[in-house]
């Protein structure tokens, strides 16, 4: 019953939306499910400080990071085209695809969790895991990759640096740290930030239609807050069953049957730039991807025209990149004893 009283409290509210003037096409009463970008996305458990962001733009780019020193991070999240890769599946490690898409490094850490299955927490501890997965940069453990930084003495003194409170500050949980601390510095506020934040002319007219069309449908259900998404876990076929869909999701990682088929919610910031979509890649135009996101999870069969005034807003979420930060850095020099790389054997 509540559902439905929203429903209504929202299609009156576009109605009137629709019949006011120009300049009063949104409703601002019904923009409280969003919130602007903070400022900044730093995490008490992880305190920053400015060599900490320079050790971890590094690190996040040094490919020595894999075995064969062929990938980084920056492999899957390239931060030039909105920190993803463009593909269904990127490429790891002697060529393997992972099985899941590459969700974009942009706006994570204000996210609820990690990975499409939120099997880790925040950033810091997701950064630790692709550098250890067989399909992605393959290295055999922490371990070793803290043996090949700690062979590099530009790292040694950076790490230092970044941690001067630690004892042993080059540890496999500060490599994460570190990476985590820049990643919480890439941010892309966007002309909606400036919309909600009271500027009228941040969007266009056909862009607030869209905005309305996009309320209205129901879209906000679960794409809301600063991510505009990105904040709750939801049932890929909530309404309608997902043909052919394979992938258990989060069940995997809690071990409870009624979270199969559950996914992290995307957040749709910078969502124009980031085709193709879903955990698994397959849709590549995003009206198509809104077509399909209100029949499954909706119940709801939008037009064409519906769609793309969706797209259109949506197009509004496309962010500034901070520039400063997506430059490759120079890296360190290898060390004398620093490991060569070495060939993964798909196993």
């Amino acid at each position: 019953m509540k559902t439905y009283l929203t429903c209504l409290l929202v299609a009156a509210s576009v109605f009137i939306a629709k019949n006011a003037g120009a300049d009063d096409i949104v409703n601002r009463s019904m923009l409280g499910m969003f919130q602007p970008l903070p400022e900044s996305a730093e995490n008490p458990k992880n305190p920053f400080n400015a060599a900490k962001l320079e050790l971890g733009h590094k690190l996040f780019f040094d490919r020595r990071l894999s075995l064969d020193h062929t990938i980084s991070c920056h492999s899957c999240h390239d931060l030039k085209i909105y920190g993803q890769t463009g593909t269904a599946f990127p490429i790891g490690i002697s060529d393997q695809r992972p099985g899941r898409n590459s969700p974009t490094v942009f706006n994570a850490a204000i996210q609820v969790a990690q990975f499409w299955d939120g099997r880790e927490p925040d950033v810091e501890a997701q950064a630790k895991g692709p550098i250890l997965a067989g399909a992605e940069m393959g290295m055999p453990n922490g371990d070793y990759a803290v043996k090949v930084l700690k062979s590099i003495p530009g790292y040694v003194e950076l790490f230092k640096k970044a941690f001067p409170k630690s004892e042993d500050s080059l540890t496999y949980d500060n490599v994460g740290n570190a990476i985590g601390a820049y990643e919480r510095k890439l941010l892309t506020p966007s002309r909606f930030d400036k919309f909600l934040k009271g500027d009228n002319k941040a969007l266009t007219d056909a862009e607030k239609k869209g905005l309305m069309t996009f309320i209205s449908t129901g879209c906000t259900t679960c794409h809301n807050g600063m991510g505009v998404g990105g904040h709750l876990f939801q049932k890929l076929g909530l309404v309608k069953a997902w043909p052919d869909l394979k992938d258990n999701g989060r069940s995997e990682v809690t071990g409870n049957e009624a979270d199969k088929y559950h996914f992290k919610v995307p957040s749709l910031r910078n969502v124009s730039e980031t085709a193709p979509y879903l955990h698994d890649g397959s849709i590549e135009e995003l009206d198509q991807m809104v077509k399909k996101m209100a029949e499954h999870q909706l119940g709801r069969a939008l037009s064409d025209d519906d769609a793309q005034s969706i797209v259109t807003f949506l197009k509004s979420l496309k962010g500034k990149l901070p520039e400063d930060l997506i430059q490759r850095p120079e890296l360190p020099q290898s060390g004398p004893e620093t490991p060569k790389p070495v060939e993964y054997i798909v196993q």
